[in-house]
């Protein structure tokens, strides 16, 4: 595991701010580039996984989604929105999924329109699967990586989420 410095960081991300106000933006692109080669690298070999273990990876984002939220059960419409697509086509996957017996769902008391939905014992052991494997290929793939290219990356990641190690959110 690679230790990051906190305060090299912290500066990444403010140069990334500063330079996104810039005519020239390469440093900033080149931040960006490499958050995106990062995410895409890893997000792939999820998806590589998932597929391998029979599941379709957008129904693996979904079993995600709601064995990862807060309380472990979302709404249908809940499930629409963290995948960023449309509640109908979230109830294709909730109802595709629940065929498979990977979730549960249960109407609401008080709205019997609504859904609650839950993973399955079965599709708790699907997603630990899948997980123990993404963690060997990450763990391979992130090794690869110099310092400079985690920190850049982790600096517009930083960026993006709008968050800042101090609490002025400047370099020191």
């Amino acid at each position: 595991m690679r230790v990051v410095d906190a305060k090299r960081l912290e500066r990444g991300r403010a140069r990334a701010v500063k330079a996104r106000g810039t005519a020239d933006r390469r440093s900033y692109f080149k931040g960006v580039a490499q958050a995106r080669y990062v995410l895409r690298k890893v997000f792939r070999l999820v998806e590589e996984e998932a597929k391998r273990a029979g599941i379709d990876p957008l129904a693996h984002q979904a079993l995600i989604q709601i064995y990862g939220s807060p309380t472990g059960v979302l709404k249908v419409k809940d499930v629409a929105e963290r995948l960023d697509i449309t509640p109908a086509f979230a109830s294709s996957l909730v109802k595709a999924l629940a065929a498979k017996g990977l979730i549960e769902t249960k109407k609401d008391k008080q709205d019997s329109r609504v859904n609650w939905v839950h993973v399955a014992k079965d599709g708790q052991a699907l997603l630990h699967r899948i997980d123990e494997q993404v963690q060997n290929h990450v763990e391979y793939f992130t090794r690869g990586l110099t310092s400079e290219e985690t920190e850049g990356a982790l600096s517009i990641l930083m960026f993006y989420a709008g968050v800042s190690l101090n609490a002025a959110g400047k370099a020191e």
